[in-house]
């Protein structure tokens, strides 16, 4: 795409980041979201950036949570950036409406590299425990960010809740509803699943400090620089999905489908930056609540971004599976309840 080529939206965008289009070397719409429009953006001086807006309205419905998710992500790029080793895009700009109060567009830097699973099958074991060693002291890091409040910044639900509990109650009800509305099977009934949450609310109270918390730290969101066998984290990227909360919420994507438990390297590294590491009985029905919310949002924006059938029948396999592995687990955690 050439700068001539440039979507009138995009290019106010730009205009209002003070970059002008004879300034734009080159351009080109950026692949692997599942939500935002992004663009990225090289000058002619050689700067590069990261142009992101809301997907067009004609892409679908959205789940409740999902209202101004840029402003998560404009959230965590402030909060991140004066962490000390914590490779997270500068935000140059954020363009808002001022009739409805969300953000409608950001400008930032681009974090250089490329996707953590892209690499994946040529770093060799060593280089990959050093990495994930790595990646649990940026973690640590993140974690010591603390909000001004519970939940999604844009606040999607209604005012915010006074405490940990009643905001991770509202993000649970949210997704439920929202599976009920889009008619999505789910392989518990809604109301099951929610009498899960409901006797397991006691073991949230646990959590009293707002941290920051990343969810959707997937490979596809960590990026790698460097050459081989020397390989660096260079970016963590994509927190519109960020909340404050509970920080043991993200050992879930972290190990996606599998146990967090068993990453030797990422603990170790999570330990030496200051986390804490030990897995309570607290922790871990936490750790299964968390997972049972991911999975569940998982499951349900099939439908409403349009999921291809294959991608939907992947999606119900692997994710209603972990599902429903979770919810067993909470049970047997609650004593049987509920």
């Amino acid at each position: 795409m050439s700068p001539a080529e440039l979507d009138p939206e995009f290019a106010a965008l730009l205009a209002a980041a003070a970059i002008a289009p004879a300034d734009v070397a080159e351009c080109a719409p950026l692949s692997g979201g599942t939500y935002n429009s992004l663009l990225r953006v090289v000058l002619q001086d050689g700067r590069r950036y990261v142009l992101k807006r809301p997907p067009a309205t004609d892409r679908g419905s959205t789940l409740r949570y999902e209202h101004d998710l840029l402003r998560g992500e404009t959230e965590y790029c402030r909060a991140a950036r004066d962490l000390r080793s914590v490779p997270v895009p500068r935000l140059i700009h954020a363009d808002s409406d001022a009739d409805r109060s969300v953000v409608t567009g950001l400008v930032m830097t681009e974090c250089p590299g490329v996707p953590w699973h892209q690499a994946d099958a040529s770093l060799e074991p060593g280089e990959r425990a050093r990495l994930r060693a790595r990646l649990g002291g940026v973690v640590t890091r993140l974690h010591t960010a603390t909000g001004p409040e519970f939940g999604y910044p844009a606040r999607p639900f209604g005012p915010p809740a006074a405490d940990w509990p009643s905001t991770f109650a509202a993000m649970t009800t949210a997704v439920l509803d929202d599976a009920v509305r889009y008619g999505v099977r789910l392989p518990r009934p809604a109301a099951r699943v929610r009498d899960v949450f409901t006797a397991a609310g006691d073991v949230l109270a646990d959590v009293t400090r707002p941290a920051l918390v990343h969810f959707d730290l997937w490979q596809g969101n960590l990026l790698l620089d460097g050459a081989p066998g020397a390989r660096f984290l260079s970016g963590v990227v994509d927190a519109e999905r960020m909340f404050w909360g509970d920080p043991v919420a993200d050992l879930v994507s972290l190990a996606l489908f599998g146990d967090i438990e068993r990453d030797d390297d990422f603990l170790t590294g999570y330990a030496e930056a200051g986390g804490d590491t030990t897995f309570t009985d607290s922790v871990r029905l936490r750790l299964h609540l968390y997972r049972c919310y991911l999975y569940l949002i998982m499951l349900v924006e099939v439908v409403p971004r349009r999921f291809s059938h294959e991608q939907r029948t992947w999606t119900r396999r692997h994710a209603g599976r972990c599902l429903e592995e979770s919810l067993d687990a909470a049970e047997s955690a609650l004593g049987g309840r509920p």
